[in-house]
């Protein structure tokens, strides 16, 4: 029943106001072509050359800090699902300018176990708030998390990787030679995105990228 109120500056009308997105600190190039690091010269990150990802490529709207950190947390463990509304119009005005090769969108999937603790996908809500803007199909039924897997934030980069390797499953035939582009809040590392990406192109995908509103500097 009341207006919405900044999560960044607490001003009424908005949930996140035209201000506080201004003062969002954007990811732009130079970053790697492939993991969207950032890097000072080239195309690829040493990490890249040395062992390229599953996936296509991965691109972030924003860096995970200040307000966009302060958004995310609310809109993921505070229960505040309103915010995939906003969030997701950034990330389509984001894809509109930088379009990514897709046909359906794919949230990374959570495990049963963690969806009814949390009672919601954040991954999911963003997903079908942007396939509405703009124009994708969403499916998630066919990417399976079937283990689960112990929280990322406090692993590094090998310790997520392990942590997360075949994880997830496809099932079905639904997504077989379709360009899936993976939605996800944030990526640290992209562990969990590359073994999304590792499970559907075993399960016949043609090409996986990834759109994710925020990612680790």
């Amino acid at each position: 029943l009341l207006p919405p109120q900044c999560v960044g500056c607490q001003q009424m009308g908005a949930w996140l106001c035209d201000a506080c997105q201004q003062r969002a600190a954007r990811v732009a190039p130079p970053f790697c072509t492939r993991c969207g690091d950032a890097i000072a010269t080239g195309e690829l990150c040493p990490r890249c050359q040395a062992t390229p990802l599953r996936l296509d490529c991965v691109r972030s709207v924003f860096y995970f800090e200040g307000v966009v950190r302060d958004t995310i947390h609310e809109f993921k463990y505070n229960g505040v699902t309103v915010l995939a509304e906003p969030l997701s119009d950034l990330m389509a005005r984001y894809w509109h300018d930088h379009p990514l090769p897709a046909d359906v969108l794919v949230p990374v999937a959570l495990h049963k176990a963690r969806l009814r603790e949390r009672g919601y996908n954040q991954a999911e809500l963003l997903a079908r708030a942007l396939g509405r803007r703009i124009g994708l199909p969403v499916n998630t039924a066919t990417l399976v998390r079937q283990r689960a897997t112990a929280p990322q934030v406090e692993l590094d980069m090998q310790e997520r990787k392990r942590n997360v390797e075949g994880a997830f499953e496809v099932y079905g035939q639904e997504l077989t030679g379709r360009k899936v582009l993976l939605l996800d809040d944030v990526c640290t590392t992209a562990a969990t995105l590359d073994a999304c990406a590792a499970a559907l192109r075993d399960g016949g995908v043609e090409s996986v990228a990834a759109l994710t509103l925020a990612r680790a500097r």
